[in-house]
């Protein structure tokens, strides 16, 4: 099955469209991915990154992660003249955070120190929700900071950093979850080992993950 046949069958209109909303009003929605659970903003929004941040107690100084849909939204963050990342592209969709230089248009909250993350998930859910909202989100593991990330739906949920908490159930579009209400269901297809993080700039690998 295709990455486009696995969006199509998971892309749940009705939770889909809830969880947009959500982020338009600057809220912030929890979501699976193939590797931990993540959270998620709208990035042209200063005052939601901001409260992304604010919610995990992450230092202002670490960039959030930009998700992007496809190849091409990922290309419109980076700063020209860093063609190798095209050699990386075989690793994406997937568990792979690349830092990079961001262009000079790229706001300052989003890439702090003028780096940006990119990340290209594989996982069907985020898939939708990028195809929804945009093409980029601004992310980062749910968890607080210093806590280990949430590798399922019961610990995402725990965690109650989230406005809205999507389904990783594949097929029942009533299972969408809020964090303040509902029973949840026990199946997760994230593998909870977190992606691994190449920075582009030095060649190094920071991070060996999935």
């Amino acid at each position: 099955m295709t990455l486009e046949s696995r969006q199509q069958k998971h892309n749940r209109p009705e939770e889909v469209a809830q969880a947009v909303q959500v982020l338009r009003r600057g809220g912030v929605v929890g979501y699976p991915s193939e590797t931990v659970w993540g959270l998620a903003a709208l990035p042209t929004s200063r005052t939601a990154v901001e409260r992304l941040y604010a919610l995990k107690g992450r230092e202002a100084s670490k960039p959030v992660q930009l998700s992007c849909l496809n190849m091409q939204r990922a290309r419109g963050w980076l700063r020209p003249g860093q063609d190798e990342l095209e050699r990386l592209e075989v690793f994406w969709p997937g568990p792979l955070t690349v830092l990079a230089w961001a262009t000079e248009t790229c706001p300052a909250w989003l890439a702090p120190g003028g780096v940006v993350g990119l990340r290209i998930p594989a996982h069907p859910v985020i898939q939708a929700l990028l195809a929804a909202a945009g093409g980029t989100l601004a992310t980062t593991s749910l968890n607080p900071s210093g806590l280990a990330a949430a590798s399922n739906q019961e610990q995402a949920r725990a965690y109650g950093l989230a406005d809205l908490l999507l389904s990783a159930d594949g097929d029942d579009a009533s299972t969408a979850q809020w964090t303040s209400a509902a029973p949840v269901s026990s199946k997760s297809v994230s593998s909870g080992v977190a992606s691994t993080v190449f920075d582009l700039r030095t060649r190094q690998v920071l991070r060996l993950g999935a």
